[in-house]
């Protein structure tokens, strides 16, 4: 109860659904809206619904999955997303193994009915990576995401490469199946840019917004601390977005922490249309700078909601609009 009542239902870019991180919300086909995101305890998938937006701070919170006490899937429960894919529902998410935490893999669970709120998921397992692939999956891997064009489907993840601390690079594959890839991975971006680079080399948290005929994939980058930021790729639909070179990179972060509106670490967002068709920013973020230890054993990363503007038939993510 706590968590649902210390949000603010009035005012965008403030703490809406509190110490939620990586927040997801979809809205079905019925116009329901559904929100999942990961809990401090890194222990369990939860799920609301509403039959509004502003209807997801009061909505009660369901546990649909909890981590296994040992092997597989049995620790650092990240990311999850919620997907309408061929008639059935589907939790995409990271997890660590119980003896070996940092074994991030993407699982996935399916939903027995056609109400995620109170009929079963079951769990598929690992994502599978395309036949003859030896490559997808096979290092540390989460926050996959999936999203459709012209009739096929596809999944965008971030995966780290090389040795020691390593580097998160984004990925892109067509799939086959809800949980098989069609295609080998493509590398879709890597961290190019010194804002990318702080504490960490990382791309992570892809994130599809569709726009009159083009598509935008917003993306996290840096420690997730108060340099956490976000980039930006774009493509027109219908180009072939297993190029990398048809996708075109900002060079700049499209939004950064501000210390006047005391936003820190800005990232690891969802898109989702409002009833009123404004597209939403639905992302996380600190009120504070200084953390104490690990930025991942604080637990006040609150979701926040923006309202999107457009310019050039380019999205705009602005801290300004405060006032629903």
């Amino acid at each position: 109860m706590e968590e649902r009542m210390n949000g603010s239902l009035n005012q965008y870019n403030t703490p809406w659904i509190v110490r939620r991180a990586d927040p997801y919300i979809c809205r079905h086909t019925d116009g329901s809206y559904y929100f999942m995101a990961t809990v401090p305890e890194y222990d369990k998938i939860v799920l609301r619904k509403s039959n509004s937006l502003d209807g997801l701070l009061y909505a009660e919170e369901k546990v649909i999955w909890q981590k296994h006490s040992t092997g597989k899937m049995g620790a650092h429960i990240w990311a999850p997303e919620l997907h309408y894919l061929d008639g059935a529902w589907y939790v995409y998410f990271a997890a660590g193994d119980a003896e070996d935490i940092w074994k991030i893999r993407p699982y996935v669970l399916k939903c027995e009915g056609q109400e995620p709120i109170t009929d079963v998921f079951v769990e598929l397992g690992q994502m599978q990576a395309a036949d003859k692939d030896e490559f997808s999956f096979q290092n540390f891997s989460l926050d996959a995401t999936v999203f459709e064009s012209i009739g096929r489907y596809y999944m965008v993840w971030a995966e780290k490469t090389g040795v020691g601390k390593g580097m998160s690079n984004l990925y892109i594959a067509e799939m086959e199946s809800p949980i098989k890839l069609k295609t080998v991975q493509v590398l879709l971006t890597t961290p190019d840019y010194p804002w990318e680079r702080e504490g960490f080399w990382v791309n992570e948290g892809p994130a599809i917004l569709k726009h009159n005929g083009k598509i935008f994939l917003t993306y996290s980058a840096s420690a997730t601390g108060a340099c956490y930021a976000m980039g930006m790729l774009s493509i027109e639909e219908g180009s072939d977005l297993l190029d990398p070179a048809s996708w075109k990179k900002e060079r700049n972060p499209v939004l950064c922490s501000d210390g006047q509106k005391e936003i820190y670490g800005p990232g690891h967002n969802s898109f989702v249309k409002a009833e009123n068709g404004k597209d939403l920013c639905i992302y996380h973020a600190r009120t504070y700078k200084e953390i104490k230890g690990d930025p991942l054993c604080d637990p006040n990363r609150h979701t926040m909601r923006m309202e999107i503007e457009w310019k050039n038939e380019k999205p705009i993510f602005d801290f300004g609009n405060n006032i629903q």
